[in-house]
């Protein structure tokens, strides 16, 4: 009796996965039509503050790729460890709560699609990150992520971010510094530095353990990289 309700509850979600894929597909070949790579990725290059990743410090990389997708350099747009976590929990929950988003689908969130969050709407962004990982290179998809995330007051991209809260050039930025703005768009709303300098230094704490975590970082040199606000000349003001 238990194992066929198992059974017919894993044909339905299976049927429900097709489903979502299907949607999502027909999704993502609508909007690389609608809008071609090579269109998408000229708007995102032609905005006044853009940065290129010689401009950007290493340990400001090293900090994103800890707290965001620490197996970017080995998945081809889709990390199948955390999108299986991220599954288990969304049909747990019903709903499309954690998305395993890769460094390039949170990009193709930013180029091609809205916030919504749907299991189709995440179907059509794994398709069109694979899509996006046979074009460009590694190097020039972490550039346009870097330049097109969004982190709180109004700052789209690290270098709007690094004059908007520190009055600096991206390559200005202090250690703790770079690695405080790695962490605000998981939440730009709540760890904008300006806003909740406390939660901001929590987050900074966070991105610092992964740092460690997956190996950027020793355990000892974290204490002299924590950011302190009452001592920033831009935001003590």
């Amino acid at each position: 009796m238990v194992g066929g309700f198992l059974a017919f509850f894993c044909l339905i979600l299976l049927t429900a996965g097709m489903f979502w894929a299907i949607q999502g597909y027909v999704s993502y070949q609508k909007a690389v039509k609608e809008k071609p790579l090579a269109q998408a990725v000229e708007e995102a290059r032609s905005g006044a503050q853009w940065a290129s990743l010689e401009q950007v410090p290493d340990l400001y990389k090293k900090a994103v790729l800890a707290v965001e997708d620490h197996r970017y350099y080995t998945h081809h747009g889709i990390d199948w460890i955390s999108m299986a976590r991220a599954v288990v929990h969304d049909i747990r929950v019903m709903k499309p709560e954690q998305g395993g988003s890769t460094i390039t689908q949170q990009l193709v969130k930013n180029m091609y699609y809205d916030q919504n969050k749907t299991f189709a709407r995440k179907a059509a962004e794994a398709w069109t990150a694979l899509y996006v990982e046979r074009q460009l290179s590694k190097e020039e998809i972490l550039e346009l992520y870097i330049n097109t995330i969004y982190f709180g007051d109004g700052y789209y991209g690290l270098k709007e971010a690094s004059l908007g809260y520190f009055g600096k050039e991206p390559q200005e930025l202090t250690d703790s510094e770079a690695i405080l703005l790695a962490g605000i768009p998981n939440a730009p709303s709540a760890y904008a530095p300006s806003r909740h300098a406390d939660l901001a230094l929590q987050r900074e704490k966070q991105v610092l353990a992964a740092m460690v975590k997956y190996g950027y970082l020793e355990q000892s040199e974290t204490d002299s990289l924590l950011w302190d606000a009452a001592a920033d000349p831009v935001l003590a003001r």
